[in-house]
C-alpha cells in the first residue's frame, strides 16, 4: 500500500463511528510487531523514538533530520498508516513548511504539531510552556497550505491545559481547528470530567493520549469513544513493556542464572527471524544457490 492509500484509509477510518486505536512505535522491531497485528493506525512516539535512536530525553534535543530519518524508516517498513510526532515543527513558520513537506515525502499519514515553546518537553512531564495562540494558528495554517495530499492529517496539539487551564486549552483548540487542523489533541486532561468537556466541545476528530503513569485517567477505548474521542494513542506502552522485560532478563544474567529460567518470558527466536523477514532471505538464497 502506498502513502496516498494509507492516508485515504486513515481519513476514512476517522470518519467512522469506531474509535481508532494506535499503539506507540519507536524502533524497527516495534514497527514490525505492530504492523503485523493490523492496527488501523500506528503512532510514532517522540519520547520513545528519541530515547531509542539518540539515548536522550524528549526535551528538544532531536533535530528535524533525526526525526525525518526515523519517519522514513518507519513508514517505509509498515503497511499501516502512521501519525508521526513533529514536535513544534522544529522552528518558525519556514521550518514548519519544511517539516510538513519532509514528513509527507517520507510517507507519514499525518503529522502532530504542538504549541510548546522551544525546546519542547514530553507532554506528561513538568515545565512545559506554550507559545502565543496566534503564533500556533499561523503554524497550522502553514502546515495545511503546505501539504500536497489533502488526506495528510494535520494533528494540532495544545499543551495549555497544564499551565493555563482547561478553558484556555479549549479556546486554543477552537482556534487551531479554524486554522485548518484535521484532528485536535488537547494534551494532559486530568479527570474524566475534563475528558467529557473536551468531547462535547468539538465536532472534529479528537485524539486522547494514554500514558501509563501520566496525568490523564486510564479509560478503555470504548469509554473514550463514548465521550466523543476518535483516536486513542498509547505512545509509551511499547517501550515501557520492553524496558521492563529487558531489566528482568538482564538481571537474571547478571545474577549468574543465565536465561534458562526465563524461557517463557522470551519471544521465540524462530518467530523473531520470521518477523524480521529472514524467510525471504532464505528463499532468495535457495533460488540463487550455486
Amino acid at each position: 500500500m502506498n502513502a496516498q492509500d494509507k492516508r485515504s484509509q486513515l481519513k476514512a477510518k476517522l470518519a467512522r463511528q469506531d474509535i481508532v486505536v494506535a499503539p506507540g512505535i519507536y524502533d524497527m522491531i516495534s514497527v514490525a510487531m505492530a504492523d503485523a497485528m493490523q492496527f488501523d493506525c500506528l503512532y510514532m512516539t517522540g519520547f520513545g523514538t528519541v530515547a531509542s535512536y539518540l539515548g536522550v530525553p524528549d526535551a528538544g534535543l532531536a533535530t528535524y533530520t533525526d526525526m525525518v530519518n526515523r519517519v522514513t524508516a518507519f513508514c517505509g517498513n509498515s503497511r499501516t498508516p502512521l501519525i508521526c510526532d513533529g514536535d513544534t515543527g522544529y522552528g518558525g513558520l519556514l521550518n514548519v513548511m519544511h517539516t510538513v513537506r519532509g514528513y509527507e515525502r517520507a510517507g507519514a499519514a499525518g503529522i502532530q504539531l504542538e504549541d510548546q515553546e522551544f525546546p519542547k518537553k514530553c507532554g506528561h512531564t513538568p515545565g512545559r510552556r506554550v507559545i502565543p495562540a496566534g503564533d500556533m494558528v499561523k503554524k497550522i495554517q502553514v502546515a495545511a497550505q503546505t501539504r500536497d495530499d489533502a488526506n495528510f492529517q494535520i494533528v494540532a496539539r495544545t499543551d495549555a491545559r497544564t499551565s493555563l487551564g482547561l478553558d484556555e486549552a479549549l479556546r486554543r483548540g477552537e482556534a487551531y481547528v479554524k486554522a485548518g487542523a484535521d484532528v485536535l489533541f488537547i494534551e494532559s486532561p486530568e479527570s474524566v470530567e475534563e475528558l467529557e468537556t473536551i468531547g462535547k466541545s468539538f465536532d472534529v476528530p479528537l485524539l486522547c493520549n494514554i500514558v501509563e503513569g501520566g496525568r490523564t485517567p486510564q479509560l478503555s477505548p470504548a469509554q473514550l469513544q463514548s465521550l466523543g474521542f476518535s483516536i486513542a494513542i498509547y505512545p509509551a506502552t511499547g517501550f515501557l513493556a520492553a524496558a521492563q522485560a529487558l531489566e528482568h532478563a538482564y538481571a537474571q544474567i547478571k545474577a549468574g542464572k543465565g536465561t534458562m529460567g526465563i524461557d517463557n518470558a522470551l519471544y521465540p527466536f524462530s518467530q523473531m527471524c520470521e518477523l524480521m523477514g529472514f524467510p525471504e532471505v532464505w528463499a532468495f538464497d535457495r533460488a540463487h544457490a550455486d
